[in-house]
């Protein structure tokens, strides 16, 4: 039924859930899975860019070192897979943009979020499940993670 499926993974266990979900359903359907993390860019390495190259080499490796930490988190995804296969991405951005870009990128057919801020203040001033939600090209399945 699913040929590609993106789920995204922030270290939280709501987040856990939604790869669980999304890693079983992979299996049940032959899919790829695609587990996306997103880091922010160091403001300081924005403001270089606008000023200049004498800080750049700080800048830089503050943001190697924050991708870095997105990929570790990424690292151990393959083994708890379990044979499914899978494939990550580590990309610079706000989460929900992340998630929309990669599912349109690989042509998903599926992306699974968790249910957190879906209810309350957080779903009205705007959160990642609601976002996706309502910006996804492709079906959304939300995982009920509370």
């Amino acid at each position: 039924m699913f040929s590609k499926i993106v789920v995204g993974k922030d270290g939280s266990d709501t987040a856990a859930a939604a790869v669980a979900l999304a890693t079983e359903l992979a299996r049940q359907s032959g899919a790829t899975l695609h587990v996306v993390n997103t880091y922010r860019i160091p403001t300081a390495a924005i403001a270089v860019a606008h000023a200049g190259a004498a800080a750049a080499t700080d800048d830089a490796l503050g943001v190697a070192a924050v991708k870095d930490d997105s990929d570790e988190l990424l690292g151990g995804v393959a083994e708890a897979t379990q044979g499914v296969p899978v494939q990550t991405h580590s990309v610079a951005g706000e989460p929900a943009d992340a998630v929309i870009n990669v599912a349109k990128g690989v042509e998903a057919d599926l992306i699974v979020v968790g249910s957190k801020g879906m209810q309350g203040a957080r779903r009205l001033i705007g959160s990642v499940p609601n976002s996706i939600a309502h910006r996804a090209p492709c079906h959304v399945l939300i995982a009920k993670t509370k």
